[in-house]
């Protein structure tokens, strides 16, 4: 553990810090995001496995029918590309959250990185019960603290490949004994390994809330607790408010999804950038400029450029642009994409 400490784990090897540079912390390259029954050869009424293309890729981003084709990533050209456009925009590391259950990658994130030169950090353990693997149902919270500490110390997923960020954890609302025992073990897998710990909370407003005071109560780090796609599930100052004053990481991670449709929960109105740039200023104006972090949690091909979409490139070339133009200052959109990434990506 000692030679890791104070050392960033990629997919490559450890790296300084200092070497990530502007970083995405919550995406995906490679994913199957398919719930498992919508995996097999027999498809249920609505679900299509027509394949995506500029003619129909409104239609699968919108929600009109699942898409089977646009729930998976896995071409690499594509996804090499897609990177490369990154990189030409300013980025220089991308935070790969695929845990089990959504199809992880590990070598070909290696490879990725190889062949780009941008730093590529993985995640380790589950998503939500839905898709977790069946071994999860009878493990224990030991066993699962030991799975978890060692795809961050020995390799993920059959591999030698470490990962280096635990999480996404998954949560749905109300969440599952099962999530919850995941949850646990991956609370011990943080006083384990030194790495940060990066949740999927439920689509309910007072989820995020739950989860920090779950991690809370059993000693997790709360400075190293980064609570996901806060921009789809908290409206309301006063709730966002009491969740910062936690001192959890507020990741507002679906920036291009400018569509106030949201289909994964059509009860609410997903706020567009410019909304979203407005929520991070009432943070920042409060004092919790270090609790920040964006992203674009890349995780169907629609929201890819070559499928019609903004790509990871987008932050870099039009969303700090925008930043600055409302009020932000570059040494505040630094803290957002540059230091608060390498503290929190850094093993302590």
């Amino acid at each position: 553990m000692t030679d890791r400490h104070g050392k960033v784990q990629t997919v490559t090897g450890l790296c300084d810090p200092a070497a990530l540079g502007p970083t995405l912390m919550h995406e995906h390259l490679f994913i199957d995001l398919n719930p498992p029954a919508f995996r097999g050869d027999v498809l249920p009424e609505g679900v299509t496995d027509e394949e995506v293309d500029l003619c129909n890729c409104f239609r699968a981003r919108y929600g009109q029918g699942h898409y089977t084709d646009n729930y998976r990533i896995e071409d690499f050209a594509v996804v090499r590309a897609e990177v490369e456009e990154m990189a030409r925009a300013g980025g220089g590391a991308i935070v790969d959250l695929t845990v089990g259950g959504l199809g992880p990658r590990p070598l070909l994130l290696r490879q990725m990185a190889e062949e780009t030169g941008v730093q590529i950090v993985m995640g380790a353990g589950h998503y939500v019960e839905e898709y977790q693997l069946a071994e999860t149902a009878a493990m224990s919270v030991a066993e699962l603290t030991g799975q978890m500490t060692g795809q961050l110390l020995d390799g993920a997923w059959g591999t030698d490949v470490k990962a280096g960020i635990i999480g996404e954890i998954g949560c749905q609302s109300p969440w599952t004994d099962r999530e919850k025992k995941v949850m646990e073990a991956a609370v011990e897998t943080q006083k384990a390994t030194g790495a940060a710990l990066n949740v999927h909370p439920g689509r309910a407003a007072t989820q995020p809330q739950e989860v920090a005071d779950f991690v809370q109560a059993r000693g997790g780090r709360m400075d190293r607790l980064i609570l996901s796609h806060i921009d789809r599930t908290i409206f309301d100052e006063d709730t966002l408010f009491r969740l910062a004053d936690t001192g959890a990481i507020i990741e507002y991670d679906l920036f291009g999804w400018e569509s106030s449709y949201y289909w994964p929960n059509p009860d609410i109105d997903l706020p567009n950038d410019a909304l979203r740039i407005h929520w991070l200023r009432k943070l920042a104006d409060r004092g919790h400029l270090d609790q920040i972090l964006i992203s674009h949690d890349v995780c169907t091909k629609g929201r890819l450029e070559r499928f019609g979409g903004h790509g990871f490139q987008h932050i870099f070339a039009n969303t700090v642009p925008l930043m600055l133009r409302r009020g932000f200052t570059q040494a505040e959109v630094d803290r957002i994409l540059v230091e608060t990434p390498a503290r929190l990506l850094t093993l302590v």
